[in-house]
C-alpha cells in the first residue's frame, strides 16, 4: 500500500473527502516527525511506538575501492509494533 492508496482507504473509512484525508495523514506524519526530531517517542496504543535510536560511529569499507571509511554516529527512527498489531498478523 502506498500513500495514495492509504489516503483513499482513510477517506472511505472515515467518510471524508480525499483532500481532507490527505491533510489528516500529512498532519499525523508531521506530528510524528516533529516529536522524533525533539527526541520524544510517539505511542499509538495497540498499533506501536515510534522512537529515536542511536547508531554509534564505526568504520566501514568502500565496496568499490576497498578503502576504509569513517561512518558518523547517527540518530535513526525505530518502530516497535504493539501487541494488537502483532496479534492481527498471527
Amino acid at each position: 500500500m502506498n500513500k495514495s492508496e492509504l489516503i483513499e482507504h482513510i477517506a472511505t473509512q472515515a467518510d471524508i473527502s480525499k483532500a481532507a484525508a490527505a491533510r489528516a495523514l500529512d498532519a499525523v506524519i508531521d506530528g510524528v516527525t516533529r516529536s522524533l526530531e525533539k527526541g520524544d517517542s510517539v505511542t499509538l496504543v495497540g498499533f506501536g511506538t515510534f522512537a529515536v535510536g542511536r547508531r554509534a560511529a564505526r568504520s566501514g569499507r568502500n565496496p568499490r575501492t576497498g578503502a576504509e571509511i569513517a561512518i558518523k554516529a547517527a540518530r535513526v527512527p525505530k518502530f516497535r509494533a504493539g501487541q494488537a498489531l502483532r496479534d492481527a498478523l498471527n
